[in-house]
């Protein structure tokens, strides 16, 4: 053979290495947010040989907790880690990204975002923005929050100040609240000063971290307000459609991927940490009463319908596609999911 024949063609060199910005709405390596970024940001480095790496900036740190959308749209940065309804003063659709009060469970929630058309909804909502989300974790069911009082009728909440984003503050204000929302780094010196009266984050794991229990009595639960808070990681999209194909993929990849590590981080930390915050920190564990259930769940109603009417048409279509979709979900939960847990209440033996 020739020398000419024997030669094999070099392979393609790989476009050179990006660095990417990522601002977060959490305190440096706080358990959850925190933690995940940096993890995810590992991960992508390592899955594209250090092709993009990606540099975590904490909240405060490039910019303060709730700029990171305006910071990724104006290209300041090139990502974000946060939870979509911090963001609702843009569109109060973008709400129901992170989670809807009385509404779809974290499995619900993906399952509505990857088969449902919320994908397409979303991108469509963030597209106005120049932005494309991916989901990238789940609290799963949160805790009702932590008051200085307690809790015995919807008119306890009449003048209450508590700290409550989203939805679900749109519906304990039309039961007389004064609602504020705090990043999570403000809320305990918001709580210990009694510039707020109570306060939801997210469930023991992260409100042990967050030592809520140093300042606030009474633990509530359930936590219909929030049963599924997603957090994102969302992308300058101009800037995304520009790395090549297959960074886009394992960038795709790894967000799919965080989003099942960190729920699963939160449901498997969770149990412990309720232990400690019980028998350690004497926290006196308490439910919510039926009538202030019902009385917030009509109220959440009312919000929902007024969302719903407000005359923008996306808002309107990704209503109805959520609605249809729990709707469609609760049928099957009914006689799937719900009766199997009844049943695990009744049958379960080992010990």
């Amino acid at each position: 053979m020739t020398a000419a024949m024997t030669t094999v063609a070099a392979p393609a060199i790989a476009q050179g290495k990006q660095e990417w910005r990522m601002v977060t709405s959490w305190p440096k390596m706080f358990p959850g947010g925190g933690v995940a970024a940096v993890r995810f940001a590992e991960k992508i480095e390592a899955a594209t040989g250090g092709r993009l790496t990606i540099k975590v900036f904490a909240a405060g740190e490039l910019v303060p907790a709730f700029e990171a959308f305006d910071a990724v749209q104006r290209g300041t940065a090139d990502c974000m880690h946060s939870t979509p309804y911090y963001w609702q003063n843009k569109s109060k659709v973008l709400s129901l990204y992170t989670t809807v009060p009385f509404g779809l469970t974290n499995a619900e929630s993906v399952a509505w975002l990857r088969y449902g058309g919320g994908q397409a909804l979303w991108d469509e909502a963030y597209g106005q923005f120049g932005l494309k989300g991916f989901h990238a974790g789940s609290t799963s069911v949160q805790m009702a929050g932590w008051f200085n009082k307690e809790i015995k009728s919807s008119a306890d909440v009449k003048g209450l100040k508590m700290r409550i984003p989203g939805l679900g503050g749109e519906a304990l204000r039309k039961l007389g609240a004064t609602i504020v929302n705090l990043p999570v780094g403000e809320i305990f010196g918001a709580l210990q000063s009694g510039a707020i009266d109570a306060t939801e984050w997210v469930g023991p794991w992260q409100d042990l971290a967050a030592g809520f229990y140093k300042v606030a009595k009474y633990y509530y639960w359930p936590g219909m307000h929030e049963p599924a808070t997603l957090n994102e990681i969302t992308v300058n999209k101009a800037k995304f459609e520009a790395l090549p194909k297959d960074v886009q993929q394992i960038f795709a990849w790894g967000c799919g991927d965080e989003h099942s590590q960190l729920t699963a981080e939160n449901d498997a930390s969770n149990a412990g940490a309720l232990e400690v915050l019980i028998k350690q920190h004497n926290v006196q564990l308490k439910k919510l009463p039926d009538e202030f259930i019902k009385a917030y769940g009509k109220a959440c109603g009312e919000v929902m319908k007024e969302l719903r009417d407000s005359g923008d048409a996306l808002t309107k279509k990704t209503l109805d596609s959520y609605y249809k979709f729990q709707r469609e979900q609760m049928a099957w939960t009914r006689i799937g999911l719900q009766e199997y847990l009844n049943a695990r209440l009744i049958g379960f033996q080992f010990t």
